[in-house]
């Protein structure tokens, strides 16, 4: 992996722990889990994501038809557990051109959810306790409703909800591709002996998405 950690609540650079603070530091958020870069899509790039991960690593499968992972990256210092890991993957899009999937799994406060989502704060906020879900996927085995956030920027669509005691965010570019979220989606958990084996996973270029 190429390039320096940054914020994972607003891609800004950030200063290294030092003998004033022991967390990395963002000049507008304080003490952040590093964001790192992402490798350019592979197994063995997957598999290292996999392997620091502290919450689900979530991943479309089977993937739709004609798609491809196209990379992922952790925030984490290497302490414990990465708190937030997004998976990429693009393909055709369901109402034509390309489509694109950013996954975010991550613990309460970490906010690279709500960066990719082009949304304020860390957190979806009151909206999910507000009104019914809108859609629903299958992540690890179990139905999980998820809630469109209609503030969203207008080129995409975002989906949240909560999986396995974590966030849940689903992005997808253009605004069009979000109809696949209403599609019996299912998610595996790469963690999981059950989910895909990741040598057979077809791989795409690396999404600009996670540059």
């Amino acid at each position: 992996m190429k390039g320096e950690p940054r914020c994972p609540r607003c891609g800004g650079p950030l200063r290294r722990p030092g003998l004033y603070a022991d967390d990395w530091q963002c000049d507008a958020h304080g003490g952040v889990p590093p964001l790192h870069p992402a490798a350019a899509p592979s197994a063995a790039a997957l598999g290292a994501v996999v392997e620091r991960a502290g919450v689900p690593v979530w991943l479309p499968w089977p993937l739709p038809r004609g798609w491809l992972h196209t990379g992922a990256h952790y925030a984490g210092d290497g302490r414990s557990g990465a708190p937030a890991v997004a998976v990429a993957c693009s393909g055709p899009g369901p109402l034509g051109g390309l489509g694109e999937m950013v996954l975010v799994s991550e613990e309460l406060g970490v906010g690279l959810g709500a960066h990719y989502a082009g949304l304020p704060g860390y957190d979806p906020g009151p909206a999910l306790a507000e009104t019914p879900s809108d859609a629903k996927v299958t992540a690890a085995g179990r139905p999980t409703p998820l809630w469109s956030l209609r503030d969203a920027p207008a080129d995409r669509a975002v989906f949240v909800g909560e999986a396995m005691g974590m966030w849940l965010w689903a992005v997808l570019w253009p605004n069009a591709a979000g109809v696949l979220m209403y599609d019996d989606l299912a998610l595996s958990d790469l963690r999981d002996d059950t989910g895909p084996e990741l040598e057979a996973l077809p791989c795409g270029a690396l999404s600009p998405r996670l540059g």
